[in-house]
């Protein structure tokens, strides 16, 4: 987290365009405890739940905090899901997987094949 963001995992286009497909922001400041609990809570969860299907982008404020206008954050760590519509917002360290994944519409058990 030493730049402005940094994306987790490339996934192509036309994937993009594909419902089963999650284009996740996580808003952070700097280092802290929770900034870097929910940075490894996310990761996990995407890999148990979204493998492949997922990129994660982490915005450190401290370096750009002009971005946090853009996605109206207001508390942090606070995660943004782009894609698949319509936007939604979880603040916290993401602990609470349960409340991850209802937060983004994802189902306990999905199957994680594209």
């Amino acid at each position: 987290m030493t730049g402005k963001s940094s994306t987790e995992t490339q996934v192509p286009a036309e994937a993009a365009s594909d419902s089963g497909y999650y284009n996740l922001r996580l808003y952070v400041a700097g280092q802290t405890s929770k900034s870097l609990a929910a940075v490894a809570n996310l990761k996990r969860i995407c890999e148990e739940h979204l493998a492949g299907r997922y990129t994660i982008e982490v915005i450190d404020l401290l370096v750009t905090p002009q971005l946090a206008a853009g996605d109206q954050i207001v508390a942090l760590p606070t995660l943004v899901r782009r894609l698949p519509p319509p936007l939604k917002r979880i603040i916290g360290n993401l602990s609470d997987t349960e409340r991850v994944l209802v937060g983004l519409d994802i189902r306990a058990g999905e199957s994680v094949t594209p």
